[in-house]
């Protein structure tokens, strides 16, 4: 007998779904008036592809899904499978796409207005209890306007969605959660972005903000800062003000300014951006500015 459906039961949320053929990147970015929505949406495997399974949201659509992709079935041919025999159905919504870029989408004819999907080249965005359809088209638009990593369009379309009006009921939580082989920390796992915000305010901003320090963490030095002049003077009164340096007054880089500035590197977990050359990761330098 099938239970009865419960308001506080629905993931009303707006997602996106998305891949990169030319790079491998397969993903989904998703944000809910719903606790740690990030826990229940977004489903992926590297080479396989990605799946969001929300509104009354089934979750082992999540790895049944990509079971199926990985047998060799469509997005088409995957939901419906999925759906056939789920007598939830008519309140379900999913999303599924290939490594290819392939995609389909499912809106159940229950889902709570409004609610819809829209497929795109290498996307799909859907969403239920929205503001209305501009919700889901401006994520669709703005993630075919925007270039470079998979994971920066996929937030860039988040934004979007939420400046057009977003879920009805309010924001809470939000999360972003991109594959590609090999890509996972220290090459051991094929994990490139996994971040969430489980509760908060402003859950896009804050999943933006902790992008921003997960590129320090994870991505490779490409800049490195000459330590003199006015950059040498900006580093020592930093360090000066946050604890690490007891005076501003030394002429020279080594020794010293040297050592405070590595226990700052070091402290922040920056280790692979440190170099005992007197060169600065331009990361870091903006990290330190900041704090």
């Amino acid at each position: 007998m099938t239970q009865p459906i419960k308001q506080d039961q629905l993931v009303a949320t707006f997602s996106i779904i998305g891949a990169d053929p030319e790079t491998g990147e397969v993903g989904v970015a998703v944000q809910s008036k719903f606790l740690a929505v990030g826990s229940v949406v977004p489903w992926a495997k590297a080479n396989v592809g990605a799946v969001a399974t929300q509104s009354w949201a089934n979750t082992s659509f999540g790895p049944r899904g990509l079971e199926l992709l990985e047998k060799g079935l469509s997005p088409e041919e995957v939901i419906e499978k999925l759906v056939s025999d789920d007598p939830g159905k008519n309140l379900r919504q999913v999303a599924i796409i290939n490594h290819k870029g392939e995609a389909s989408a499912f809106t159940g004819k229950e889902c709570f207005d409004w609610a819809g999907h829209k497929v795109g080249k290498h996307h799909s965005s859907q969403g239920n209890i929205l503001v209305s359809e501009e919700t889901v088209t401006a994520m669709s638009e703005m993630f075919e306007q925007t270039e470079g990593a998979l994971t920066d369009r996929l937030l860039a379309a988040l934004s979007a969605a939420q400046n057009a009006g977003g879920d009805s009921r309010g924001k809470q939580s939000a999360a972003i959660y991109v594959l590609q082989e090999g890509a996972g920390y220290g090459g051991y796992n094929d994990v490139k972005v996994d971040l969430r915000v489980d509760d908060h305010p402003e859950p896009i901003e804050e999943l933006h903000r902790l992008y921003e320090l997960h590129k320090i963490y994870n991505t490779p030095t490409e800049v490195l800062i000459p330590i003199d002049g006015e950059v040498f003077e900006e580093i020592k009164r930093k360090l000066v003000e946050l604890g690490f340096l007891k005076t501003a007054d030394q002429p020279s880089y080594e020794g010293e300014v040297k050592e405070a500035l590595k226990a700052f590197v070091l402290g922040e977990n920056f280790d692979d951006r440190w170099t005992e050359e007197p060169q600065v990761d331009k990361l870091v330098l903006e990290f330190l500015r900041k704090k």
